[in-house]
């Protein structure tokens, strides 16, 4: 008799699923292949959120998956909720999944008496208990820095990129910045569409307007060609149209509108159909419903890139080794 007792366990990955993108759960999970961890969740009167797991969860590496679609606030709650009903559920490890992190614009203070609303959000999931967050093309990296675990930063650019080299000559292809702050995604784009010029669209904002943009004039090389242009999301579209009336104003023989998150608030989805645009290309991070989807408008499953990501964390593997070490 040594008085020890050993015992023989392997690792379990639980992929459990918020309300916001049931969707895109479904696809991840099928992806990983396996099944989404029953869950509970109802709204009581009043507007509380009550969650629960259907089966024991206890020592298993928990992936909880929440896109923080509109309503945005009541779906980060639900999301928070999740994460504090594993950790009380005696799960080994926490990861976070918002392929969309809501907040992510409100990076850094403009003005005084100003909130940094990102790290605030970062800071709620620690607190829930969350050991790990993976998100798809945050507004600017250093939210990175903002939450104190481990933060995997996946791009959609690779899935992307794929498909727009299927829809344009790239010998005749200007890649467009919508502003000079994204100049270095735009030159990341060109050298893998080929290393074509760069462009970008001079535009002034007013920071006590929110959603409003004027854009002035294109710098660059975009006359007699097809004009990519790119952008991390869409929310009411103004900026986007702004820039495409600009480009064609400029001589661009066509332009497709290539971004990441489809937020798509309301009047985007006009704005967009009537912008003169040949196509608009997003992925799928937020659930994009019926009365937002219009002719010009593809929509790219974010489901594989999810899921590799979530089978290398679960493994101990290289995130970063998915997209080529630029990750």
């Amino acid at each position: 008799m040594t008085g020890l007792i050993t015992v023989d366990t392997e690792k379990r990955l639980v992929l459990v699923s918020g309300r916001a993108h049931p969707e895109l759960a479904d696809d991840v999970a099928a992806q990983l292949g396996i099944q989404l961890v029953p869950t509970s969740a109802y709204d009581f009167a009043n507007g509380e959120i009550y969650t629960r797991f259907g089966e024991s969860v206890r020592g298993s590496d928990a992936f909880v998956l929440q896109s923080h679609a509109s309503p945005i606030n009541k779906w980060i709650m639900e999301h928070l909720l999740m994460v504090d009903a594993l950790r009380r559920a005696s799960v080994k490890t926490i990861t976070v999944v918002a392929p969309f992190l809501g907040y992510a614009r409100q990076d850094k203070k403009h003005r005084g008496r100003e909130p940094i609303s990102a790290r605030l959000v970062c800071d709620l999931f620690a607190t829930a208990g969350a050991d790990r967050i993976v998100s798809v093309d945050l507004h600017t990296s250093q939210i990175q820095g903002f939450f104190s675990g481990p933060v995997d930063h996946l791009w959609a650019q690779p899935i992307l990129v794929e498909y727009v080299r299927t829809r344009v000559d790239v010998a005749n292809t200007t890649v467009v910045s919508p502003d000079a702050g994204r100049i270095r995604v735009a030159e990341q784009w060109a050298a893998k569409l080929g290393g074509g010029p760069l462009a970008f669209v001079h535009k002034t904002r007013d920071m006590r307007s929110p959603n409003k943009a004027v854009a002035n004039r294109v710098v660059g090389d975009v006359e007699g060609r097809t004009c990519v242009l790119v952008d991390d999301m869409i929310d009411t579209g103004g900026t986007i149209v702004e820039a495409v009336r600009v480009l064609l104003a400029a001589g661009a023989k066509d332009v497709i509108v290539v971004a990441t998150h489809g937020v798509l608030s309301d009047p985007a989805t006009e704005r967009l159909a009537g912008c003169g645009a040949r196509e608009v290309v997003i992925t799928d991070t937020l659930p994009i419903p019926d009365e937002h989807r219009f002719d010009s408008l593809t929509v790219l499953s974010i489901a594989p890139t999810l899921a590799r990501a979530i089978r290398e964390v679960f493994d101990d593997g290289s995130v970063t080794s998915l997209f080529d070490g630029n990750a």
